[in-house]
């Protein structure tokens, strides 16, 4: 008969003991059976001793290795579990942020790109229209992230750097609305150069109103806009005059929201790798 008893990865230990216990057969001595008048001895039994200690010596063997293999097992689970619970800083940078005025979430990434921060558009001093958010590629801005606000301003002006500028409706909204003061903050900053961009920005989303909580994406990367509309369509439009013109209007000196601007520059020296 076989014991065993284990204990194992105790209070994040890995700890295993296994207790044998082995009882072997007596060895049989002659007994004497009746048989009328004469008592007959029968012959002692063969010993069983050398039988009894192979046996156990295999149980011994079986329950080690089981004892190893349940350990070994179980440490790696606890291992598994000790290396994927302590996401530190990467659980916060995933962490949806809500806009402060409104209540908007932007979630912590977008179209691969890190959030850095969030503001409101403010319409006739009290309407808020929409919220905006700026999402940057961390490699990029790890040039400038440590040299000042005024270098990180500059970097922002410069569509070379890549970012998405993500827009959530505060409200419902016409589209023509929103296409008409997207071009009247955009026109004046082209200085006359390639005007025609206009018409393709409107073309670009569908004659259909947005409503509370619409999402459009603007992505910038060099003189590339990628753009994405309400209904989750895609399209691009490819002038650096625009882009340019698109920067100034949400990180120039007159942003169409100084709350957001503010917060980008506050955040990006904060930003980290992922």
């Amino acid at each position: 008969m076989v014991a065993a008893t284990f204990i194992v990865c105790s209070a994040g230990r890995r700890t295993s003991t296994a207790v044998l216990r082995a009882t072997t057969a007596r060895r049989s001595r002659p007994t004497a059976v009746a048989t009328g008048r004469r008592a007959v001895h029968t012959p002692p039994r063969p010993s069983v001793a050398g039988a009894s200690t192979n046996a156990a010596s295999q149980s011994r063997a079986v329950a080690a290795a089981a004892a190893a293999a349940l350990v070994a097992s179980t440490c790696l689970v606890a291992a598994a579990s000790t290396e994927c619970a302590p996401l530190g800083a990467e659980a916060n940078m995933l962490m949806p942020t809500a806009e402060p005025s409104t209540g908007i979430l932007f979630p912590g990434l977008c179209n691969g790109m890190a959030f850095v921060g969030c503001g409101v558009r403010v319409k006739y001093a009290f309407v808020k229209v929409y919220a905006v958010g700026t999402y940057v590629d961390p490699l990029a801005m790890s040039a400038v992230k440590s040299r000042g606000s005024a270098e990180i301003e500059k970097a922002l002006l410069d569509p070379n750097y890549p970012r998405t500028i993500r827009i959530v409706m505060n409200r419902d909204l016409s589209i023509d609305k929103y296409t008409a003061a997207i071009i009247e903050a955009i026109e004046p900053r082209l200085h006359g150069e390639d005007i025609n961009v206009l018409d393709e920005f409107k073309k670009l989303n569908p004659p259909v109103d947005l409503i509370q909580g619409a999402e459009m994406e603007m992505t910038i990367r060099g003189d590339t806009m990628l753009y994405k509309n309400a209904v989750g369509g895609v399209g691009q439009i490819r002038s650096l005059a625009f882009t340019r013109a698109l920067c100034d209007v949400y990180y120039g000196s007159d942003a169409v929201s100084p709350g957001h601007k503010n917060d980008v520059l506050k955040n990006i020296p904060k930003l980290q790798s992922f």
